[in-house]
């Protein structure tokens, strides 16, 4: 872009004070303009607001060890009322498109392992002391050090696996992609669609949305992604009203009763800081928070080094600009949505989806945080956008982080192998942890048996010592009596 175009475009914005916004922000500096910030926070917020009906089905569904069950109208606050607040800090303290929300598979841990052991508010005090010892490693620099002892090669391996993973998540929300049920009496795990065949106009729906962004991107029409998404949420809606569908999934694409309605703001505070280890005891909670931990601990890592990669914001040597706040404000995420009652939050992969619409700054995050505040108050309008929708725009980000695979040395098995793990496991598995675990494990492994082991950073060491603890958990658990 010329100096001129950039002149231009500052000047169509506005009076100075947008041009002190641009400047905090860093927006013109990092070759981005306000329309892309703000096509990009509308991507992300809209990719990733199946939190909203999914984190209060996960955490709802489940009874505590007293038979209690969280209010969902409340969930939907508290899950709302989290990512808005800590995606705008992460905007303003971290200037990186990074959105931040209630984590998946973290709180699935907490409804299906933590509160059948204990009362809600003691599962969501574990949340907040996992949050508050996240804090104390980055204060330390001990979160960044990691980060930053992993090879360049790796981290962009990591970036693909999450690509895999972001777009196998579009195929299965889709219903393109199902489980086969085991009383099948198949060894093959999944099917295309649910029988085999492709069926249905929700189906349908999705795999236009899947051709209409990709050949969008491939004209390189400017926000492609969120056309997409808009575009095939009309058709839905069209769809729903005029066909006999069957079901949507959890998203049904109809207009609402009404539009409005009044946050519930009760399970703000609900928890109990050390209540847990009267009821499990200190052996089983510490067991807990280091799982907690560590899963959170890589999900963030992988997360963050794969949507800056994908924004073209690494350094030379593959450094996240500002990684000391980026990392803190994550942390202090995880303390929020405990302290919330929202499971504990983190950042989020789908915030690709907005890079891949040109964001490049944290002002995009003012408008996905700006749109989760709207939110609370508009959580009947949420239901407009079905997953058959939102879907195609996380297959299509899929792809534009697998393009990084072009960057490893395939030849060179130390870095082939473990990269090759961590791509394959991600999506295999279901998680960013185990991906990353595998191929640490396997990156110090070659490297000691080629007898190059001091190649290695020691905070490698210490972390694949402690990933080999995360996945040899039950039997642990099993020795230990707990």
């Amino acid at each position: 872009m010329s100096e001129a175009q950039k002149t231009a475009e500052r000047q169509d914005a506005g009076p100075s004070t947008v041009t002190g916004v641009d400047r905090f922000f860093r927006i013109t500096e990092r070759g981005s303009t306000f329309g892309r910030e703000i096509r990009g926070g509308f991507a992300t917020f809209f990719t990733m607001a199946y939190i909203l009906v999914l984190n209060p089905l996960i955490l709802g569904s489940a009874k505590d060890k007293f038979g209690e069950q969280l209010d969902p109208v409340q969930l939907t606050t508290a899950t709302a009322l989290v990512a808005a607040v800590m995606t705008i800090v992460m905007g303003v303290g971290g200037n990186l498109p990074l959105a931040l929300a209630a984590g998946l598979g973290l709180n699935a841990v907490v409804a299906f392992q933590l509160a059948p052991l204990m009362s809600w508010d003691d599962a969501m005090g574990l949340i907040v002391l996992e949050g508050l010892l996240i804090c104390v490693l980055v204060v330390t620099g001990l979160r960044e050090a990691v980060m930053h002892a992993i090879p360049q090669q790796l981290k962009q391996a990591i970036s693909v696996g999450i690509g895999l993973f972001i777009a196998l998540i579009g195929f299965v929300d889709a219903g393109f992609v199902t489980r086969i049920p085991d009383a099948a009496n198949t060894t093959v795990p999944v099917q295309l669609g649910s029988t085999g065949t492709l069926a249905g106009w929700p189906m349908l729906v999705f795999c236009v949305g899947v051709l209409l962004t990709v050949g969008l991107l491939a004209r390189k029409v400017r926000g492609a992604i969120l056309v997409g998404i808009v575009t095939m949420t009309v058709v839905a809606l069209v769809v729903n009203a005029v066909a006999d569908v069957e079901t949507w999934g959890l998203t049904t694409p109809e207009w609402p009763d009404r539009i409005v309605d009044a946050p519930d703001f009760g399970l703000l505070g609900q928890f109990s800081l050390f209540g847990a280890f009267g009821q499990v005891g200190v052996v089983t909670v510490v067991l807990l928070v280091f799982t907690l931990v560590l899963s959170d601990f890589f999900d963030t890592m992988g997360t963050v080094v794969g949507v800056s990669a994908e924004a073209g914001l690494l350094d030379e040597d593959g450094k996240v600009p500002g990684l000391g706040k980026v990392l803190l404000i994550d942390g202090a995420a995880a303390v929020a949505g405990g302290a919330a009652s929202a499971s504990s939050a983190t950042s989020y992969i789908e915030s690709a989806a907005g890079v891949g619409e040109g964001a490049r700054t944290g002002f995009a995050n003012l408008v996905t945080g700006s749109l989760f505040g709207l939110a609370l108050f508009l959580t009947p309008l949420l239901t407009i956008v079905p997953l058959q929708a939102a879907a195609p725009a996380l297959v299509a980000v899929g792809f534009l982080m697998m393009t990084q695979v072009k960057h490893i040395e395939w030849d060179r098995y130390e870095i082939a192998v473990p990269a090759f793990l961590t791509i394959a496991v991600m999506p295999f598995t279901y998680s960013i942890t185990n991906g990353i675990g595998a191929g640490f494990l396997a990156y110090v492994l070659i490297k000691t048996v080629l007898g190059r082991a001091k190649e290695v950073h020691w905070l490698l060491w210490g972390t694949s010592a402690l990933f080999l603890v995360y996945f040899a958990i039950d039997p642990i658990e099993q020795l230990l009596g707990v």
